[in-house]
């Protein structure tokens, strides 16, 4: 019996012997051998490979402490001038009570570094003329209650807020006009156009304006918001200006028909007067602190950029947390 072999037959191992010595005499002589043999690492080809990290030994730097009563925001000023022996300020007369109250603060903690507010004998002058005599540096520090202008500010003056301010329009309680006034019909009320309560929706009687004294900071505020700078209506017989600078008259005078105002603080607590809505918003201290509140504006203490130490350490006492708290204490309204 013959036994069959399985399996292929011998041709066929001798023709694979041959193609694969025939394969590998080409592959060196074209060299693909080479080049499969010396091919990049997967690092090699840009993919980075996976090794064990070293531990990072902890830091021995010690946290940056921050400064006490650190202030809201930076405030970039150049400190490369010698402190003064005195900081001379002067400006806004409306701010004479933060300003006293912040440099009572700032005194206690620091006794050896004296401030004065307004020149010479004490009185301040007024925004405008603190500005001037900032830019004459007669002084180093201006109280200003307007923002600065285009000239002051190229002439290097920095303007940091401090507070917000906020006036209240009052009629009495028993007014029968219960609405509200936009901004436009309150500059009309006080410039006389509109004298009547029937021109702005309530009963055919005669508006009577009680108006603060002409040298009053809070006049001199609500002249710049309300009117623009533009003046008041004359004296006449329904429009009366105060002799001096006074509120509580002025409120009990209002009775049924009068309309005048002064500082939110002044007005907000009384029994006798009701605020008006202005532009559909009241003076509460949230509509003041965002600013949505037509009669608010932010007061300022304005500094040349290069300044001294001192200047800067009083600047940045009126923004920091213990001077935002003595500032929240006085009829101003603190940034936060």
């Amino acid at each position: 019996m013959t036994v069959q072999r399985s399996g292929p037959p011998p041709i066929v191992y001798i023709l694979l012997l041959g193609l694969l010595g025939g394969g590998g005499w080409y592959a060196h002589r074209s060299g693909l051998l080479n080049t499969w043999l010396n091919r990049p690492t997967p690092t090699q080809a840009g993919i980075p490979a996976v090794s064990p990290q070293t531990p990072t030994p902890p830091s021995t730097q010690q946290p940056q402490a921050q400064a006490p009563n650190a202030p809201s925001s930076p405030i970039n000023l150049d400190t490369s001038l010698p402190n003064p022996a005195v900081i001379q300020m002067d400006g806004s007369v409306t701010m004479i009570r933060i300003v006293l109250a912040l440099r009572a603060g700032y005194t206690q903690q620091n006794p050896s570094i004296p401030i004065a507010y307004g020149i010479p004998d004490g009185k301040p002058n007024g925004s405008n003329a603190g500005m001037r005599a900032l830019l004459d540096g007669q002084i180093q520090i201006a109280a200003t209650s307007r923002p600065l202008n285009a000239t002051e500010v190229q002439a290097g003056l920095q303007g940091i807020p401090i507070a917000k301010d906020a006036l209240a329009v009052a009629v009495g309680v028993n007014n029968p006009y219960k609405g509200g006034l936009t901004m436009q019909q309150l500059a009309d009320i006080f410039q006389g156009r509109i004298t009547n309560w029937s021109q702005v929706g309530g009963p055919d009687r005669p508006i009577r304006v009680l108006n603060r004294a002409r040298d009053s900071g809070t006049a001199s505020v609500f002249q710049e918001l309300v009117l623009l700078g533009l003046p008041f209506a004359p004296d006449g017989p329904n429009f009366t200006t105060a002799s001096e600078d006074v509120t509580t008259p002025l409120l009990r005078a209002l009775g049924e028909d009068g309309i005048t105002y002064s500082t939110v603080d002044q007005v907000e607590n009384q029994q006798t007067v009701r605020i008006v809505p202005i532009d559909g918003q009241m003076p509460t201290r949230e509509a003041i602190q965002r600013g949505s509140y037509p009669l608010s504006r932010s007061v300022f203490l304005a500094v040349p950029r290069k300044t001294s130490p001192a200047v800067a350490d009083f600047i940045n006492y009126a923004t920091s947390d213990a001077g935002q708290q003595i500032i929240g204490r006085t009829e101003f309204i603190p940034l936060r």
